[in-house]
Formats: C-alpha cells, sequence, structure tokens
C-alpha cells in the first residue's frame, strides 16, 4: 500500500462540511469518489480537521492509501480532473510514509476568521466574509483576546454538543488586526480546537469591538467556564481553514 498526503482548497459553501453525510455532499465524499474514479479504488480519506457546513479551505490536508503507486503530479492532476464539477481543487499530493497521519500527526492547525464591517453588503465576497455590525474598533478586540492565549479550560466557547473529552486547549496564537483591504481578520493556532471554538470567540469578541462589552469581559466569560457567558456565535462562512503543520520529518 502507497500512502498518499493531499492539500485541498474549497468553497464550503457548495457542502455540508468535511465528514461523509447520508443525504448530502460533502468534501470527504467528493474526494473519496474521485479518488475511485481515477484510481479504481474504493478508499476512507482522513483529513486534517472536520470543517462544519459553509466553512472554507484553503490548506486542508487529508490523507489516503492505494495498493497501486502513482506519481504525485499523477494524483493532483487525475484528483482534478474528477473534482471539476465540485468547488475543490486539490493543489498538491505526495507520498508520505504509512505511519503519516492527517490528523493525529498535526502538531498545529491555522484558522482565519474573515469580517466586513462595512455599512453596505458585499457583492463578490457574499457568502466568504461575516458582513457584521459595525463600526468595529480591533485594537480593543485583539487586545481582550490575549486573554485568550495560552492552556485554558474553554467551555465558555464551545459548542453544547461538542465531544471532546476535555475543553482544556492550549491557544498559540489569537491575533486580530484590519487589513489594508478594510477587512478584519482574526487568526488563530493551536494544536487542536473544540467545536464551534473559533466562531464562538469570534462571535464574542465582535461585541467587544462594538463596545458593548468592555475588554476585560472576555477574560472574565472564559474564568465563569459557562456557555451561558459566550456571545453569539459567528456565522460560518467567514471561517477557514488556511494550513496544519507537521513536524519536518513527516513532510
Amino acid at each position: 500500500m502507497t500512502r498518499y498526503k493531499i492539500i485541498v482548497e474549497y468553497d464550503g459553501a457548495n457542502f455540508v462540511g468535511w465528514q461523509r453525510q447520508a443525504n448530502a455532499m460533502s468534501v470527504q465524499q467528493a474526494l473519496e469518489e474521485a479518488v475511485l474514479g481515477f484510481s479504481g479504488e474504493t478508499v476512507r480519506l482522513f483529513g486534517a480537521g472536520r470543517t462544519d457546513a459553509r466553512v472554507h479551505a484553503l490548506g486542508q490536508v487529508a490523507h489516503f492509501d492505494l495498493v497501486r503507486e502513482f506519481t504525485s503530479d499523477k494524483v493532483r492532476d487525475a484528483l482534478n480532473f474528477y473534482l471539476r464539477r465540485h468547488a475543490a481543487v486539490v493543489l498538491a499530493a505526495e507520498i508520505v510514509s504509512p505511519d503519516f497521519d492527517a490528523r493525529f500527526s498535526a502538531i498545529a492547525r491555522h484558522y482565519l476568521y474573515r469580517i466586513t464591517d462595512q455599512r453596505p453588503p458585499p457583492a463578490l465576497r457574499r457568502g466568504r466574509v461575516w458582513h457584521a455590525q459595525g463600526p468595529l474598533n480591533t485594537d480593543a478586540m485583539h487586545c481582550a483576546a490575549q486573554a485568550l492565549v495560552g492552556k485554558h479550560d474553554f467551555t465558555t466557547f464551545r459548542a453544547a454538543q461538542c465531544q471532546a473529552p476535555s475543553p482544556v486547549r492550549t491557544m498559540d496564537l489569537l491575533a486580530v488586526s484590519r487589513e489594508e483591504t478594510g477587512e478584519i481578520h482574526v487568526r488563530a493556532k493551536a494544536r487542536a480546537f473544540l467545536h464551534h471554538q473559533i466562531r464562538s470567540i469570534v462571535g464574542s469578541l465582535h461585541k467587544v469591538g462594538l463596545g458593548r462589552w468592555a475588554v476585560p469581559d472576555i477574560a472574565d466569560a472564559l474564568a465563569a467556564c459557562d456557555r451561558k457567558r459566550c456571545g453569539p456565535v459567528a456565522p460560518a462562512e467567514g471561517l477557514y481553514l488556511t494550513g496544519v503543520d507537521y513536524p519536518e520529518a513527516q513532510d
């Protein structure tokens, strides 16, 4: 068996999320059908992160095994041929060691959340950015976000249906900035995230940006370990999985 690692970009608006579902198209299903199309082999494809419906990816990572061995370019190009009716593209493919695991070998995941607080609604970016009430004070949002960096119990900022055995996570980076385009970007990095963790945090930071919460209110909400202390969850369409890090020996 030969193990392949692929990097995938997709528009989440066209899928019910990463994971296979019985009644609608998922990213996992689209990719597995593409593998079957070019190789004739039925595979199970494993992703680095299970993105929800309408969440996008610029650098999702997945792996699968084939009996036959193909060149990396052949795998990439053949998958893209069979994916052409879907809003998904394989950016790169490579042969990796049999012990590589897209999910469990990952040492960090990077996410980006895009917000526009301009008064007119976006046209070309519709479905790809959160059109949020504003104007937002991004300096206050960034200052408040720093209380969430480090190792914490994130019970307040995870979905009620989250199945993770522990609410404790270590946030390596959480930064808020206004770009030259006027968009507000929230960047997050951690080894692993809880279900709806980033969207819950962004929704709470939005209240800080509006001045409805003071900067210390984020730290207070975190310390409460109470889901009821979380702000409204930000919509899915502003969220992007931008990349996944692995130990150098496994690249």
